[in-house]
């Protein structure tokens, strides 16, 4: 195997370098994976353009799948050309949260591709208990969007949500669409998907949704007098939050799975509603679980292998490394539409 490999590197925010770097070495605890796919998460976009990561240069980059190629002297149990996809969280094992089995809440947690090398790269070095061993049949790019599965799971695990619920999921990402397909799968009797993309509610009608709304009238009039039951808010906007909060039944339920990146203030009638409904909210942060990663991870693994999760019609770019920076930007700027965005880095 040559000693250096493709990466896209980010030298700043917005400074990103498609170049050769070395293979990483592994350590005695660690598997050298060779890339399938990297899907772009949402917080790659901010990331990657302004918001930086905890130190530079780094490799992006932590939805992602690969074939193990080398196994470290003390590893068990994992063996060269395995499909693994890869929990990009690395719980340190001693905080009371770890001890706990609450990983989600780490405090002092590594992440590929923020604290640590990610996979926009060719290879990686990977800790051996962070590499999940995919079932038989699953297709790659599947293994790669485990971790948007996972995460819609853990928001829906935060709620009591089960059969005949009446369930509204807020931005039809992959998360969403992963969320919509997951509350059926749960049980759920009626699923409300809303976003302001005409283009992504009718993905949220291929993932399963009965209805949905392009904006906060249409889904308030969905809602009607008695609301939902839970509501899974993915898109992380100062209105769509607020909007979550509208739409809960009484002591009904929100789980808030987006990120915002400018203040959010909730209006005296939107918290009178959630006063007046005795209404729950939750956040919810990652998709982890005792044992780690978690049955978050071993169900949705199930759940693609079986065919109940549906992945490929969110697929709406399948690139080299090459198109990274330029594709990077225009994801920023909104200059293109896009779902699940899949890099392919050892691609021909």
């Amino acid at each position: 195997m040559s000693e250096s490999m493709t990466a896209a590197v980010m030298h700043a925010p917005g400074d990103i370098r498609v170049e050769e770097v070395p293979v990483p070495e592994i350590g005695p605890g660690d598997v050298l994976v060779k890339v399938a796919a990297c899907g772009v998460c949402g917080s790659d976009i901010p990331r990657m353009n302004f918001a930086g990561a905890y130190y530079t240069p780094i490799i992006c980059g932590h939805e992602f799948s690969g074939h193990i190629v080398d196994v470290g002297a003390d590893v068990d149990g994992l063996a060269v050309g395995q499909l693994v996809t890869v929990p990009p969280l690395i719980p340190c094992n001693t905080c009371d949260s770890c001890r706990a089995g609450q990983f989600s809440l780490c405090e002092n947690y590594g992440y590929f591709g923020s604290r640590q090398e990610g996979a926009y790269a060719q290879f990686v070095s990977v800790n051996a208990s962070n590499a999940f061993v995919m079932p038989e049949g699953v297709d790659p790019r599947a293994a790669a969007m485990m971790d948007p599965s996972a995460i819609a799971l853990h928001a829906i695990y935060r709620t009591r949500l089960g059969k005949d619920s009446r369930v509204a999921v807020i931005g039809a990402g992959p998360i969403g669409l992963f969320a919509v397909q997951w509350a059926k799968i749960l049980g759920a009797r009626e699923v409300l998907a809303v976003d302001v993309s005409v283009e992504k509610a009718d993905m949220a009608r291929e993932a399963g949704a009965d209805l949905t709304a392009v904006n906060d009238d249409e889904a308030l009039a969905h809602a009607g007098h008695d609301g939902f039951d839970v509501v899974i808010e993915s898109a992380g906007v100062p209105q769509t939050i607020a909007l979550a909060t509208n739409l809960t039944a009484r002591r009904g339920e929100a789980a808030f799975i987006g990120i915002p990146h400018r203040p959010v203030e909730l209006d005296k009638s939107t918290f009178s509603h959630f006063l007046r409904r005795e209404a729950t909210l939750h956040g919810s942060w990652n998709s982890f679980s005792a044992p780690f990663p978690g049955r978050e991870w071993t169900e949705s693994a199930a759940a693609f292998a079986d065919g109940r999760l549906r992945w490929e019609f969110m697929i709406t770019h399948e690139l080299g490394l090459d198109a990274l920076p330029e594709t990077m930007k225009q994801l920023g700027e909104r200059s293109i539409f896009s779902s699940k965005v899949l890099f392919l880095p050892n691609q021909d």
